[in-house]
């Protein structure tokens, strides 16, 4: 089987780059697979390109290169084809426009798959005819806002199929009850720990994830205080870098620094083997107020961590069974979020035996078992043959209406929300 990615940039750093790693590593064993990067901005992968997979990028964005597309005029307007709506669209132009409907419209494969909302769409519009057309969802319906919710509505249902990675998800897409087009929930894959922890005693918790709010590190250092006073020996470090401006980790080292835990508490910046991080824990620990999945969780299970997380609505709840492998807790509650890490902390035993069950139930996130479940879904499509490929030049014009009045609304509001800031700060 041929089978072909759609990735944003597989050159950088995250979770759907490392997934759609995993998955195509596992396929290439015994499949002919490609990953087509829309974009390319150094010689090699960051996280490392997996074996015997194809790699082929649209626009390269080095300006040391001899074919550099970084001062192409057509890269400096705004993209037609990839949705606005879709939080990338300042990364795309006509040039992506231009290389992706290109490529798409010759590849011979037999699956495409796209790996975000806006990649969806191009293949939906653009990917060729005989070709089986799936979507892949990494994050959550219900967090895309008005104009990408219209957009999925509207195009996803020239797409054969969709994943997502959560049920509760795949949930959400069903009630939109789009002709044509099947809905299917397949985890992330996360492959087994390389090593086996050295010290399943150490005294180190971690957690990992970008330094953003929603992530609620606040809420982690908070309950972390109540830890160190009962147990000074102990410490928490937090992997990953933060936004271009640096806002959420200077407020965390303030408030690290408020709460008198500079000897406990360490941003440690962002690490280029995990693994070897989650192995020198002996527990894990996440206080998300939400999340599409939860890929940090699967990999310190797949290391043998415990993990201790908030129960938001997508996600933890289908990876960790509480009282098992983990703790499941009340998102935005740093007492809470204390208790379950005490009663670990507290308990060597205990911890251990979650440990233990954390990297067995993790198993069934293994790359070749999530690979053969898209494997299955690819040969039923593949039997069925592809479905519906244009909805016809009414729906077309419709939906085109539709969208320029979202956007100009959308535009509106922007417009409003900057004013009104502005008078606040003039005001101040």
């Amino acid at each position: 089987m041929r089978i072909s990615f759609l990735l944003h940039n597989a050159y950088g750093i995250g979770g759907t780059i490392r997934s759609t790693f995993n998955l195509a590593a596992a396929l290439a064993e015994h499949h002919d697979v490609e990953i087509i990067s829309v974009l390319r901005h150094r010689s090699v992968p960051t996280m490392g390109a997996p074996p015997n997979v194809r790699l082929t990028p649209l626009v390269d964005l080095r300006t040391t290169t001899a074919d550099s597309d970084a001062d192409d005029s057509r890269h400096a307007r705004p993209a037609r084809d990839f949705p606005r709506a879709d939080g990338r669209h300042k990364q795309y132009s006509r040039l992506t426009d231009e290389r992706i409907g290109r490529y798409l419209s010759g590849l011979d494969a037999d699956v495409v798959v796209g790996t975000r909302p806006g990649l969806n769409v191009h293949i939906a519009r653009q990917a060729h005819h005989d070709a089986i057309r799936v979507g892949q969802e990494h994050l959550t319906f219900a967090g895309h806002g008005r104009s990408m919710r219209h957009e999925i509505r509207h195009r996803y249902r020239l797409l054969d199929a969709l994943t997502t990675v959560t049920d509760a998800d795949a949930s959400s897409y069903r009630r939109l009850a789009l002709p044509g087009l099947r809905v299917e929930a397949v985890p992330n894959s996360v492959p087994a720990a390389p090593t086996s922890r050295p010290d399943d005693t150490s005294k180190i918790i971690v957690a990992a994830g970008r330094l953003t709010p929603v992530k609620r590190y606040d809420v982690l250092i908070h309950a972390f205080a109540e830890v160190a006073a009962a147990h000074p020996d102990w410490q928490l470090r937090i992997f990953g870098s933060g936004d271009h401006t640096g806002n959420e980790r200077a407020n965390l080292s303030a408030l690290i620094h408020e709460l008198g835990l500079t000897r406990h508490v360490h941003l440690m910046g962002s690490a280029e083997r995990m693994e070897a991080e989650w192995a020198k824990g002996s527990l894990a620990v996440s206080t998300s107020d939400r999340e599409s999945f939860g890929m940090t969780l699967v990999e310190a299970m797949r290391c043998g961590l415990p993990v201790v997380s908030t129960d938001c609505p997508v996600g933890p709840r289908e990876i960790i069974t509480d009282r098992v492998d983990g703790r499941l807790v009340l998102p935005g509650d740093p007492r809470a979020v204390a208790a379950a890490l005490l009663e670990l902390v507290d308990n060597d035993a205990l911890r251990r035996q979650m440990g233990e069950a954390a990297r067995k139930n993790s198993a069934r996130f293994a790359p070749a078992r999530i690979a053969e479940r898209h494997l299955d879904l690819y040969e039923d499509l593949l039997r069925r043959g592809p479905g519906r490929r244009s909805l016809g030049p009414a729906r077309e014009a419709a939906h085109r209406a539709r969208t320029t009045v979202i956007d100009t609304a959308r535009t509106a509001r922007s417009t409003v929300r900057t004013l009104t800031k502005n008078r606040r700060v003039h005001a101040g």
